[in-house]
């Protein structure tokens, strides 16, 4: 597995890491440079570096999935054309995005009544409930977001911060919490919050770690 992270993320790797952690699989990482403030016109621009920052993982190898890990940016740039730069330089390689495995994942958990919380801007939130509506199909009942400018600031807010906010959403109408932003440091609260609230939650690193091990055909069963 390639995995491409924002140069500024603090997270990604480590909640890669830490699932798949003892099974057979190998993450191979590569940076790519992200612009702060972030807006959909610099994250569409950051897009144009995948083909250089792909070729650079493991040079002249195979690889079976590369995972572009930023929701917002894949928004911005359009899967598409995500999956055709990746392609351009490993051909024949699975492709999956933070906002692309959120959509698999409500429709494998059979859920279209949303509700999303973002560390972003209003700007960048519009776009993502746009996109979960246009793509998706999905109904996005509750927004509720941190206001963060910054990438590097998102990977620095506590997780017990995070926890304790998101515990105080209202989700009575919602079947499902989506959190977003792979900088975010929500995965390791996952579990708790779930019992804590009693609704489904997922996240961007969450959905996006499940549908790489789908797309490697990773049929066991991670606990937690």
């Amino acid at each position: 597995v390639g995995l491409i992270t924002l140069a500024s993320d603090f997270r990604i790797e480590k909640d890669f890491n830490n699932v798949i952690y003892g099974k057979d699989i190998d993450l191979y990482c590569n940076r790519i440079k992200c612009y702060n403030p972030l807006t959909n016109e610099t994250l569409k621009k950051m897009a144009d570096d995948i083909p250089n920052v792909t070729k650079e993982i493991l040079p002249d190898q195979k690889l079976d999935c590369v995972a572009y890990g930023c929701t917002s940016g894949t928004i911005a740039a359009g899967y598409q054309s995500i999956f055709e730069k990746v392609n351009l330089v490993k051909p024949n390689t699975k492709v999956t995005t933070p906002i692309t495995s959120a959509i698999n994942a409500l429709k494998a958990l059979g859920i279209n009544k949303l509700s999303i919380f973002t560390p972003y801007t209003d700007e960048i939130n519009q776009s993502v409930i746009n996109y979960f509506k246009i793509e998706g199909g999905i109904e996005i009942l509750e927004l509720s977001y941190f206001d963060i400018a910054s990438d590097l600031d998102i990977g620095k807010v506590d997780p017990q911060y995070v926890f304790e906010t998101l515990a105080k959403i209202d989700l009575t109408k919602s079947d499902v919490l989506f959190v977003s932003c792979t900088a975010l440091p929500v995965l390791s609260v996952i579990a708790e919050l779930e019992k804590k609230i009693n609704k489904v939650v997922l996240s961007s690193n969450q959905t996006l770690i499940w549908d790489t091990l789908k797309q490697i055909n990773f049929r066991n069963e991670v606990v937690g």
